[in-house]
Parts: C-alpha cells; sequence; structure tokens
C-alpha cells in the first residue's frame, strides 16, 4: 500500500512539474534586431558575383515539433528595399527591365508543405509571388538553433537556399549579363520570436 501512495505521488509530481508545451509555436521574424536576412548573389558576365539584399521585409512561420509536416511560413517583401551597394545599378534592378517595383511592389512566399528530413533538416515547398508570377518552389532549410534569449522570449533560427531562373518572372533583360546571369542564388538567414 505504502508503494502505492509513493508512486502515485511521485507520477503526480512528474505530471506538476512538467511544463506543457503547446503543439504549435508561431514566430515573428526579428526585424528591428535586424537577425532576418533575405540576400541574393547573380554572376555578372560570367567573371564575377553581383552580391545584394532585400532591406525590408517581414513574416511569421509556425513550427510544430510533434507534427513537423504543419509547419509553414509566410514572408513579404518589400521589393523596393532592393540594396546591391550601388545606388545607379539598384535604380536599374528597380526598374521595368528587371522588377519593375513601380507596378509589383511586393514579392511573397507562403508555404504549401513541409517534409522534414531529421536533425534539423527539412524542404520547405511553397509559392513565390515576383512580379505577379507565381512559382512553386522548393527550399532546403535547417534549424540552426533555439532557445531563451538574455530578454525573457524564446528564439528560433532558420536558414535556407534555394536557386531562381529570373527569366521565369520575366527578367529576361537579365541574359544581357551573360547566359549565368538567369540564375539568382537566394539566401535566407531567420531569426524569429516567439510569440
Amino acid at each position: 500500500m505504502k508503494i502505492k501512495t509513493l508512486l502515485t505521488a511521485f507520477v503526480l509530481l512528474l505530471a506538476i512539474q512538467t511544463p506543457a508545451y503547446a503543439a504549435e509555436e508561431t514566430y515573428d521574424f526579428d526585424i528591428k534586431g535586424q537577425h532576418a536576412f533575405i540576400q541574393f548573389k547573380v554572376k555578372h558576365l560570367g567573371y564575377s558575383w553581383l552580391i545584394g539584399r532585400f532591406n525590408t521585409f517581414n513574416g511569421t512561420y509556425t513550427v510544430d515539433d510533434s507534427h513537423p509536416e504543419k509547419n509553414r511560413v509566410n514572408v513579404e517583401i518589400d521589393v523596393a528595399s532592393l540594396d546591391s551597394n550601388h545606388a545607379e545599378r539598384d535604380k536599374h534592378l528597380r526598374s521595368a527591365d528587371f522588377f519593375d517595383t513601380a507596378t509589383y511592389p511586393k514579392a511573397t512566399f507562403v508555404s504549401t508543405g513541409y517534409k522534414d528530413k531529421g536533425f534539423g533538416k527539412g524542404i520547405l515547398t511553397g509559392n513565390l509571388t515576383l512580379r505577379g508570377i507565381t512559382e512553386k518552389i522548393k527550399i532546403p532549410v535547417t534549424q540552426i538553433g533555439k532557445g531563451l534569449d538574455p530578454w525573457g522570449g524564446f528564439r528560433r533560427g532558420f536558414e535556407g537556399e534555394v536557386t531562381l531562373s529570373l527569366s521565369d518572372y520575366n527578367m529576361k533583360k537579365a541574359l544581357m549579363l551573360g547566359p549565368s546571369a538567369d540564375k539568382v542564388e537566394l539566401f535566407l538567414s531567420i531569426e524569429g520570436v516567439r510569440r
């Protein structure tokens, strides 16, 4: 009888001390602290890399560790915030020859699925809309880490890379920079703060 009572007390103690975890956790990109980046690089005439980034964007992602197939992401990019560290080039990239930001000021990515590969890795599938054209893309992603921050919040960070064809988004003028300029490599480093 004593053993049964002790066992019951032990189970109750565990139940009280074990924290309850929500199935899903939603995170906002840490834009204020600038711990989220969307960068790109494209070959210039096949001789060197042109490297830039988008300075203004926002988004959320939801993670379910128990059911990773439910993971999802939403991103909105201010395309006019494109920055390649050269004002005249940026003006040309914002023109109708390339991103046409006057007509299409925003680009969006909305995930449609996630395939868990284990060890913090996975394949994120979704729709990227750029210049009014939507294409389905797959982004291999890796979780960098997660945990408490010094300000009492909880953070989780990921990175991902994908190669896009600019001609898919009606940016055929990119080919004047050489045939390899059609391919742009996109790198995302996202740190989010849990709501």
